[in-house]
């Protein structure tokens, strides 16, 4: 499932050994700092929530990883089965983040791209993913990239 995207990284799926990155990733801006909690030795919830990601063949993990083996960019797609769109199956995007340092170079339109693809090979309807309000760089990121603006999400926190 590794596919070589550039001369500088490749698209492969995340292992066990990229959490710590992942969660880095993740805790980059105001929102996932106020989420995420990078104490070391990293929490076993990650490691956990990895393995059961990774034993879940509806949702794929992956990153995009330089020529150095650095981690610059993940995303998560979760595959959806429904009985709306006569029973159709969605991808869900989510968790996209792009080490700040690596902003511009065009490995968010890649991996998006990739996901798509993959939805695409799998027969999906369609691609949905949500974007905090507060980050409206990455909503411009995703109108220019296609995606439409077209629900209002709300959220019930439980923790």
């Amino acid at each position: 499932m590794s596919s070589k995207v550039g001369p500088s990284f490749l698209i492969r799926p995340a292992r066990r050994e990229d959490v710590p990155a992942i969660t880095r990733l993740l805790a980059d801006d105001d929102l996932g700092r106020s989420r995420e909690n990078l104490t070391e030795p990293l929490a076993q919830a990650y490691f956990a929530a990895f393995d059961a990601i990774a034993a879940d063949k509806r949702n794929i993990l992956v990153v995009a990883e330089a020529s150095d083996g650095g981690i610059l960019a993940c995303l998560q797609v979760t595959f959806v089965p429904g009985l709306s769109y006569r029973g159709a199956e969605r991808a869900l995007i989510e968790d996209v983040r792009v080490d700040r340092r690596h902003r511009g170079q065009k490995i968010g339109r890649k991996l998006l791209d990739w996901a798509v693809s993959e939805a695409r090979r799998r027969s999906c309807c369609m691609v949905e993913l949500f974007v905090h309000e507060t980050r409206e760089p990455a909503r411009r990121f995703y109108l220019g990239l296609g995606f439409k603006d077209s629900h209002s999400g709300m959220r019930l926190q439980l923790t």
